[in-house]
């Protein structure tokens, strides 16, 4: 018996040797050790699946994973955000955000299923993206403050302008103009930006704000016509095009953004991991012209403090917007 015992003591020993050994390694396994999926809250096609197309694919040979790109539409992006919110916060999962899931959501849904804040780390502010006040171009402005004097002659709410949906960055960029030019404006939501810009140039409604991208072909067309973009400095696409302050709106500045987020309590090596390499990547040149030419962006490439930090300005800013328009979701 005693022999027995001697040798299930050494066989435990042994045993007890080879998990000691094993654990070490276990807790060292190198982050990413396995694919990571990146969550788009739209589309395919749209331009925060392109960015994470474009992103994602370089992010892929720096980790030496692959990135895979999931679209989960809905609710302005916010089943995608609260799908990731709740997922395991072990840097396998990434979020695509934008002003619409981590700002203007955050006070147009009574119930959102997610908080902006204490459910995501942020890791980047990728980029803005201007929009641009178009016209119908059979209306007789040329300018803003053409478009501003021809509303006050139809007081009373009669200007209408249209949207790519309700509570949509399009909207408040209209309501915003309207509060700002202090005049009453009808607002008229669509279900995307392809229907409302077609009706725009066929003269069902004057204007609209929308990316430039979006506009083009119409602009080109000769069928729409830009007054004015929304950032604090000119586009590249359209130099000749100024800016709202410029055309004599002061003070009025409304850009969409992309960012990448991680579920709350992702490790913090990781984080700033993924923010080394994606502002590694939104330096390179193959990448800035995609960018910049191609969406018409403006490219950030931020720390996850001063991504936090711009999110404390603008979820207020945009929830004082939803709260004087009355905006809802569509």
């Amino acid at each position: 018996m005693k022999g027995i015992t001697r040798l299930l003591g050494r066989a435990a020993f042994g045993i007890g040797l080879i998990a000691a050994a094993s654990a070490p390694l276990h807790a060292q396994e190198k982050w990413p050790a396995k694919p990571i999926t990146w969550v788009v809250p739209f589309a395919p096609g749209g331009s925060t699946d392109i960015v994470a197309r474009t992103i994602g694919q370089e992010l892929a040979k720096a980790l030496g994973q692959p990135v895979i790109i999931e679209n989960k539409p809905g609710a302005a992006g916010g089943v995608g955000a609260t799908y990731v919110a709740k997922a395991k916060p072990d840097g396998y999962t990434l979020f695509g955000g934008t002003i619409s899931t981590h700002a203007i959501n955050a006070s147009l849904y009574k119930n959102l299923g997610y908080d902006p804040v204490k459910d995501f780390e942020p890791v980047s502010l990728i980029a803005y993206v201007p929009n641009v006040l178009m016209v119908d171009a059979k209306l007789p402005v040329n300018s803003v403050q053409d478009l501003i004097a021809l509303a006050k002659k139809q007081q009373g709410g009669k200007m209408s302008f249209a949207s790519s949906g309700a509570g949509t960055s399009t909207h408040l960029a209209g309501e915003l103009f309207a509060d700002m030019a202090g005049v009453p404006m009808t607002h008229i939501a669509y279900k995307g930006s392809p229907q409302a810009l077609q009706d725009v140039a066929a003269g069902f409604v004057p204007f609209l704000f929308d990316q430039l991208t979006a506009g083009e072909a119409l602009i080109k067309a000769g069928k729409l016509r830009p007054l004015a973009v929304t950032s604090p400095k000119r586009s590249v696409l359209a130099p000749n095009v100024p800016t709202m302050a410029e055309a004599g709106v002061p003070g009025f500045e409304m850009v969409s953004w992309q960012a990448l987020y991680a579920p709350k309590g992702t490790p913090a090596a990781v984080v700033q991991r993924l923010n080394a390499e994606v502002v590694r990547i939104l330096k390179q040149p193959d990448v800035q012209q995609k960018m910049t030419q191609q969406l018409g962006m403006e490219i950030v490439g931020s720390s996850p403090e001063a991504l936090a930090n711009f999110m404390a300005r603008e979820i207020p800013r945009w929830a004082d917007l939803v709260k004087k328009s009355g905006a809802t979701p569509g």
